[in-house]
């Protein structure tokens, strides 16, 4: 307490000041002060949270915004500062200051308080913490962005560039990074433009259709051509401002980053800072022209490079005959670029075929992202819609269909004919084609496994054969049909796709226990194919839902409260004996009736907790014991949670043994500063501590 009463006889001045001012009364003071020692006193106990911290300081910022309104409000005259002026802002940096020593490995905490600083318009400090932080996190390029802002801002230019060059040279790999360079440099470019019209310099771009052939710069001729630019005269300073503004540096960084970092990526971040950078059309031309041929030099065949590159002209602002224009060249060239594909033959390594598979997702999602647009006129809609159906036909006439093709026309044909009056896109087909389409393209033998085309069909047949799914239930059929041929990804998503997992506004409509009864049979079904490779991934899956349905339905639908617990058990007895449930479900299901204690008695959840622990601990002892310990101990069970732990050690050897070390310790320092504790309660803790290290030991 020593701490909290030095604290608090340095506010005395201030709160003095403050009422000698008239900006509180003494009350508002007795208020002040039992505040700052309430947070003192959190600040100072044995495991302080940096929550606190934050706490204190957001009513630090809110005291001194409050003292400014009443500062304006009386119209204090002005005079030398007074103590007051300044110490609640000086309070703020102090309180980051000791949350910092407390908590330096804490990024966030780090640029909380740089924008604290920056708000406040401490120059001197933003730029002393943001080099602190630099020091101990050389690898996280927020601090450097940060930084090399705060130079701009007061007018150093040198200054920022020399820190974003340092950050890239230790950060090559962040596309963050490169982004916020190549801002720079054209804001950079901008400045000396406004500036030298302000000083009537007039530039002429004598060069024009003679571009350099270089393009990148070191820094030294970087550094050069802002010398030659700045002196007011010269052929040599009428040459770098040319340069200057037409991009030379921009372009050189733009080339620095796509040698270090040739990922589509990195293109696609740097095209969006160009386009909507305020910068004169001519050099965003220019700029963009120069990223563009660098992306087709470095990534000719990459599928997004290939996309940026025909969807480039396609900005918000185009419209009328122009859009079109420009929409028909892209939907050209993307086509253009699958069919290539598939007919150069570049499909017969497996990099080659997901390269293909690639193009072939990026032009569905262009399509589909086209046809979509309320906006967009009919016709260009039927035309994008037969475009995509022309480059399907080829592929099936190439014996290569692609899946995300097919189901993208497919989803599109079924969302037309449900959502959108069929005058509105010409030539669009009847539900019964589209339904009859749909089946042509899942009987297509290479893609009869891909999930995208089943739960195209699925959705189609479900919308468009009515309520009752057609006759004889044909969607039923269907969805089991898309359950025997579904095979690796997706096939969760297959299997679970007529059933309700979530139970979200199911009880209005009864169709909780529906549910329940569909995952019942499909659990079955799941057990009946053990010989194939995907059963085990699907019957844990359904388990989890299964479990989820079940707990949530026993809970609402249960008028007293006490049949809770039984009815589980005789759930959880049901799932070990009808099923086979791993290590997951186990885990899945404990996390579940776990979270029961919150709305029941923890005495009557614990029965249940054990039951499920022991079946989990025949096939996981580390992480059963290590979870089932940690409920204990968080529920006021710690002797009982050490005779779990020690358990577990003893049958657990060598690595693992010390892996279950450490993450126990992990639980115990986490429970530790998890909350304000009686002395009584951390003993006890620290007990757990004691008995876990004699028995490891031992």
């Amino acid at each position: 307490m020593e701490r909290v009463q030095f604290q608090q006889e340095q506010m005395l001045a201030e709160l003095k000041d403050l009422v000698q001012k008239g900006l509180f009364t003494q009350n508002e003071i007795k208020q002040i002060m039992k505040k700052r020692t309430a947070y003192e006193t959190a600040l100072v106990r044995r495991v302080a949270k940096k929550n606190d911290f934050l706490r204190y300081a957001a009513y630090e910022m809110g005291l001194e915004a409050l003292r400014r309104k009443r500062v304006e409000r009386i119209k204090i005259p002005k005079g030398p500062p007074t103590i007051s002026d300044y110490a609640l802002v000086r309070r703020q940096f102090h309180i980051f200051e000791r949350a910092l020593k407390k908590f330096k490995s804490d990024i966030g905490l780090w640029i909380q308080y740089i924008q604290v600083a920056k708000k406040e318009g401490a120059r001197s400090l933003v730029g002393r913490i943001t080099a602190r932080a630099l020091q101990l996190f050389p690898n996280v390029p927020a601090f450097y962005i940060l930084a090399a802002s705060h130079e701009l801002e007061y007018l150093s230019p040198s200054a920022a560039r020399t820190l974003l060059q340092r950050g890239i040279r230790l950060n090559a790999e962040s596309v963050e990074m490169w982004r916020e360079y190549v801002k720079m440099e054209m804001g950079f470019v901008e400045s000396m433009r406004r500036r030298w019209n302000v000083l009537g310099i007039i530039v002429e771009d004598k060069g024009k259709g003679k571009e350099r052939e270089r393009t990148s710069l070191d820094e030294e001729e970087v550094e050069q051509m802002e010398v030659d630019a700045a002196e007011p005269e010269g052929d040599e300073s009428e040459a770098a401002r040319r340069e200057i503004l037409s991009g030379a540096i921009v372009k050189s960084v733009i080339s620095s980053a796509a040698k270090a970092l040739p990922k589509p990526e990195l293109f696609m971040s740097l095209h969006n800072v160009i386009s909507k950078y305020p910068s004169p059309l001519s050099l965003r031309t220019s700029l963009l022209d120069h990223l563009h041929d660098l992306l087709q030099q470095i990534l000719p065949h990459d599928a997004q490079a290939i996309k940026l590159t025909a969807t480039r002209f396609l900005t918000p602002e185009v419209e009328g005959a122009e859009l079109v224009d420009r929409l028909k060249e892209a939907n050209e060239t993307l086509s253009r670029a699958v069919k290539d594909a598939i007919s150069n033959g570049r499909r017969e390594t497996r990099e080659e075929r997901e390269a293909l598979d690639a193009l072939a997702q990026v032009y569905g999602e262009f399509i589909n992202e086209w046809c979509r647009k309320d906006e967009l006129d009919p016709s260009l809609k039927a035309y994008l819609l037969g475009s995509l159906h022309s480059l399907i036909q080829f592929s099936i006439d190439s014996e290569i269909p692609l899946s995300s093709l097919l189901s993208t026309h497919l989803a599109l044909l079924t969302y037309f004919s449900t959502f959108i009056s069929s005058g509105d896109v010409p030539l669009l087909p009847s539900p019964t084609k589209i339904v009859k389409l749909a089946r042509k393209y899942t009987s297509l033998p290479a893609v009869r496994s891909s999930y995208h085309i089943w739960l195209a069909r699925l959705e189609a047949e479900k919308r468009l054969l009515g309520p009752v799914g057609g006759k004889d239930g044909e969607v039923e059929k269907t969805w089991k049909e898309a359950r025997a041929n579904v095979s690796g990804e997706g096939v969760i998503e297959v299997w679970i796709w007529g059933v309700n997992v979530t139970g979200e506004d199911a009880n209005k409509h009864g169709e909780v226990e529906e549910s329940v009864k569909v995952l019942e049979s499909l659990l079955g079904e799941s057990l009946r194919m053990q010989d194939s490779s995907s059963w085990k991934t699907v019957h844990e899956k359904l388990l989890e839902h299964y479990a989820s349905l079940v707990i949530k339905n026993t809970l609402d639908s249960s008028s007293e409260g006490s049949q809770v617990p039984k009815q589980l058990s005789q759930f959880i007895q049901r799932i070990k004996l009808s099923y086979i449930p791993t290590s997951r479900v186990w885990e899945h299901m404990f996390s579940l009736t776990s979270s029961l204690a919150s709305s029941t008695d923890t005495n009557a959840v614990y029965p249940l907790l054990q039951l499920i622990r022991a079946n989990w601990h025949a096939l996981d002892i580390s992480s059963s014991s290590l979870t089932y310990a940690t409920w204990l101990l968080q529920n006021d069970r710690a002797k009982e949670s050490v005779e779990v732990i020690k358990g577990a050690l003893k049958a657990l050897e060598g690595g693992e043994r010390v892996e279950f070390e450490t993450s126990w310790r992990k639980v115990l320092d986490k429970c530790s500063s998890g909350g304000q504790e009686d002395e009584d309660e951390q003993v006890e803790k620290d007990d757990v501590a004691i008995d876990v290290d004699v028995s490891a030991s031992s």
